[in-house]
């Protein structure tokens, strides 16, 4: 089978994976305190089940890395927005409405797009350990300025969980190619264990960091993981990996539009699952009943009863 099918066909599976994988993390936050420390998620069931299911998007991405080059694989996460919005409706008990589908179709078609001009032999480069340290601390610079205390943290994290989690696809890439093709050196050296030191730290700072990020719904926040993911990874492989888009100048109208749809159609979907939050709290549960507050003569009421009124009345 071609490589480039092999690639596109993995990219499909793990997306279908870290799709699951996000709406059970926003089920999650939903019903976690904002306070609430990473110790706590480690105890519970249904933190594992995402780590699970992330885990399982990870090695099919790592798979795919591994026939298919870094502009082709990573435009293809974006099929994880398109796969939470079915499980995600699902999981809510509604119906996916007409907003969503047209961010669905329009997402498809800036896919398609995209993997006309993205479609490459098996990638071959790699990353030296200059240049992996380097990419390591130009990404904790921007997390770090991303995670600061400011307005929208929801999307920060998000912005900031995209960026290490396509960082995480560049290593790999480089430490899947540099294992699968060794005849030139020895199989463990200082760079490959450096790099797997930075792909296993990025991946795990890119989950908790999505995981803070959808305490505010997963709507905004995934579309942001989703756009930040790919634009990281493909800068790296155009910029440090050698890699081209096919057809030289004229490929790059396609490619645009395709990316101008597949932003359109992100924001669509983003925009209309942030609209379930206000739809849910509009139907949710219904008004408590009126306290009473009893008023009493002023001659009647001993200190005790006062504090008991101004309590009463606070409460009311």
């Amino acid at each position: 089978m071609n490589a480039t099918l092999i690639a596109v066909a993995l990219s499909l599976v793990s997306a279908a994976a870290y799709a699951s994988a996000a709406v059970a993390q926003a089920r999650l936050a939903g019903r976690t305190a904002p306070g609430t420390g990473t110790l706590r998620l480690l105890g519970r069931g249904a933190w594992w089940s995402a780590v699970g299911l992330n885990a399982g998007g990870a090695l099919l991405h790592v798979a795919a890395l591994n026939y298919g080059p870094l502009t082709l694989v990573q435009p293809l996460g974006a099929l994880t927005l398109v796969a939470a919005v079915p499980l995600g409706a699902r999981a809510a008990g509604r119906r996916v409405s007409t907003t969503e589908w047209r961010g669905t179709l329009l997402t498809l078609l800036g896919l398609g797009a995209l993997l006309m001009t993205a479609g490459g032999s098996a990638p071959h480069e790699t990353l030296t350990l200059v240049e992996a340290l380097a990419v390591g601390a130009g990404t904790m610079a921007v997390v770090a300025g991303l995670s600061r205390p400011g307005a929208r943290p929801g999307l920060r994290h998000a912005a900031a969980s995209g960026i290490t989690s396509g960082v995480a696809s560049a290593l790999t890439q480089t430490l899947t190619v540099a294992v699968t093709d060794h005849t030139t050196g020895p199989l463990f050296t200082w760079r490959l264990v450096v790099v797997a030191v930075l792909v296993s730290a990025f991946a795990m700072g890119g989950l908790l960091l999505s995981q803070t990020a959808y305490r505010g719904g997963l709507g905004a926040p995934l579309a942001v993981v989703t756009l930040a993911n790919p634009v990281a990874a493909a800068a790296i492989g155009l910029a440090l990996l050698g890699e081209r888009l096919q057809g030289g100048t004229i490929s790059l109208v396609p490619a645009l539009l395709g990316a101008a749809a597949a932003v359109r159609g992100v924001f669509l979907l983003s925009r209309a699952q942030a609209g379930e939050a206000p739809a849910a709290a509009a139907a949710g549960p219904a008004p408590a009943a009126p306290s009473r507050v009893v008023i009493r003569s002023p001659r009647a009421l001993r200190p005790e009863h006062g504090h008991l009124r101004r309590i009463r009345a606070g409460r009311s």
